[in-house]
């Protein structure tokens, strides 16, 4: 069973959409620290805005966490993550395995930073891009 700081996280971001964005007011800090693979974000405002531009196409997102952990104000969770994005795949649901890092102030989120491999999640379902990672992927696992 998680935490309940993590398990808050993890329902946020199950019931996330476009249209409940301003409940991000109560789980972020107004100075919130937000990086992830594509982006590094300052600001509450500036996630809310990167929020609405992401979810704004997506089909869905659900998170299942695989492990967490908390120490004092820090804490870990690692998850699974299925998605459908019709810009993605064609909209196919994919799987994207990840962890992200969390620090709490004020009982909210100031830091967060999410790791996954982006070639999971984007490269390897775009046409030509996915045939050319695939064969890079061989041709490491070949040497």
């Amino acid at each position: 069973m998680l935490d309940k700081r993590l398990q808050d996280f993890l329902d946020y971001f199950n019931q996330l959409s476009n249209s409940n964005l301003l409940s991000t007011e109560t789980i972020y800090h107004p100075n919130v620290q937000f990086i992830d693979p594509v982006h590094q974000i300052n600001g509450r405002d500036a996630l809310i805005s990167y929020l609405q531009h992401g979810y704004q196409r997506l089909n869905y997102a659900k998170f299942t966490a695989d492990q967490g952990v908390i120490t004092d104000n820090q804490g870990f969770i690692s998850w699974q993550m299925c998605l459908s994005h019709p810009a993605i795949g064609k909209g196919v649901e994919i799987i994207v395995h990840g962890c992200t890092a969390l620090r709490w102030e004020d009982n909210q989120i100031i830091y967060h930073r999410d790791y996954y491999d982006l070639t999971e999640m984007v490269y390897q379902h775009l046409p030509v891009l996915g045939w050319l990672t695939s064969k890079v992927r061989q041709k490491m696992a070949d040497n």
